[in-house]
């Protein structure tokens, strides 16, 4: 069989090689787009070389892709999109919560084969496994949600984004050259399976689902159109002052892409080459934060399981925040204090409450915010929780590869040691006055500090 997906992304995850089904599975993990998707674009290859049709499964885990009802709706929000481009296709697309209690195994006893989205998260692993041990058809994954394979990058953690670069834009090429998406030859709109058909919408009000106190961000949706538009709308009129822009916390120089990257609802590649076609010479540094940075972030959550733990630093990082966890902090606050924005410093209050109403923090007032969480908490044991805690709580992109690898940046992962300090260590360290020396921080803080 020809397919468009680069062998390279394709893992065959069971021995299975018996095909007798009647249809061909997508099940949508965290590639919630119907555009430049090498799942669907698999799924849709073997379905017309079987002359099958191709069906689309998706299960959003409430607990642990959207634990409160602001990502839960950007996420149904996308899902509307892609529903809608699915069936402009002839693609029929179930969506079904974890609480509904419809297996994939029922869902896929059909099936003459299964694709999926590769995970890379420890849950998304497990749900792989648990897939592995059910399936009845042969089991496909495809590396989906990145630009460069993993698997074809390195088989370890990486130590820092200079070790993996080189290795990246050795093989890079061969990923900006996507095939064009297949179109099914047979539709699947009026073919019924267990499950329901996706409502839209409709779905916010099934189950328990998640939890309504952190609700949506005002003027942002989810989906594929919003996502396209922002990156147009980047491309225009940001890249061209972006290496200048991009720090400044006064100033609306950032893509705003994360949260539509997390949920798979634009691809990466995409939008990597809407950049590189645009020749602008600030490209070469968005690029950089799109592919290397981002893909030290999926190689961290796949090959350190303690990615969500202070557990997951370099030896010298926790030993040096070990050896000064006993130092004095000039002021301590408890998690409800650090959620409420109620510490003394009026920069770091504005970007908690930047997070709580927007669902983001600005790339390097996020930085000051993590550093700042160390500094004035009891123990670097609890600063990586509570920074977890808020951030995957009140983000947008929470529990992203890229949100735990910002974390730990904070505490020195992917980092060098500095000079020696009370508190931090070795570990880097960022003050108020670096804000102002560079920064005017005016406008920042008038639309963020009284903002909750």
């Amino acid at each position: 069989m020809e397919s468009g997906t680069e062998q390279s992304r394709i893992s065959f995850c069971n021995n299975i090689s018996t095909v007798s089904g009647s249809y061909v599975l997508y099940w949508m993990r965290n590639s919630h787009r119907a555009v430049m998707n090498p799942s669907l674009n698999l799924a849709v290859d073997i379905a017309n070389t079987l002359r099958l049709p191709v069906l689309v499964y998706c299960q959003p885990d409430h607990d642990r892709q959207c634990p409160c009802m602001r990502q839960y709706r950007f996420m149904i929000e996308g899902l509307c999109d892609t529903r809608d481009q699915l069936m402009d296709k002839g693609i029929a697309f179930m969506v079904d919560s974890v609480a509904a209690g419809i297996d994939l195994s029922a869902v896929s006893s059909g099936a003459a084969a299964l694709v999926t989205d590769a995970g890379y998260l420890k849950h998304e692993r497990e749900a792989l496994e648990h897939a592995i041990k059910v399936s009845v058809c042969p089991l496909i994954s495809v590396e989906s949600p990145v630009i460069v394979p993993l698997a074809s990058l390195s088989g370890k953690e990486e130590y820092a984004a200079s070790t993996l670069r080189p290795k990246i834009k050795k093989i890079l090429h061969a990923y900006l050259n996507p095939a064009p998406d297949p179109v099914p030859q047979i539709s699947s709109l009026k073919i019924k399976l267990p499950g329901s058909a996706f409502k839209g919408e409709q779905h916010l009000l099934t189950g328990t689902g998640p939890d309504p106190s952190v609700g949506a961000v005002r003027g942002v949706r989810g989906g594929y159109r919003c996502a396209r538009r922002l990156l147009d709308d980047f491309v225009t009129r940001k890249l061209a002052s972006y290496d200048k822009d991009r720090n400044d916390p006064d100033l609306d120089g950032t893509s705003l892409l994360s949260p539509y990257l997390h949920f798979g609802q634009i691809s990466p590649v995409e939008a990597a080459l809407a950049v590189i076609d645009s020749e602008d010479e600030n490209a070469e540094k968005f690029l950089d934060e799109l592919i290397v940075r981002r893909e030290l972030a999926f190689n961290f959550v796949r090959f350190n399981e303690n990615y969500g733990n202070i557990k997951s630093l370099q030896s010298w990082a926790l030993d040096t925040l070990m050896l000064h966890s006993a130092d004095k902090r000039e002021y301590i606050y408890s998690r409800d204090e650090f959620e409420n924005s109620a510490t003394h410093d009026p920069y770091w209050n504005a970007a908690q409450n930047q997070l709580v109403s927007e669902g983001i923090i600005h790339n390097y007032m996020r930085m000051y915010w993590g550093k700042k969480i160390i500094e004035w908490t009891v123990s670097p044991e609890n600063a990586y929780e509570y920074m977890v805690y808020l951030n995957n709580r009140y983000a947008l992109d929470g529990s992203d590869p890229n949100s735990y690898a910002g974390i730990a940046w904070c505490f020195g992962k992917h980092d060098r040691p500095w000079a020696q300090r009370q508190v931090f260590g070795k570990v880097r360290y960022m003050n108020d006055r670096g804000l102002k020396r560079k920064f005017s921080m005016r406008t920042y803080l008038e639309k963020h500090l009284h903002v909750k």
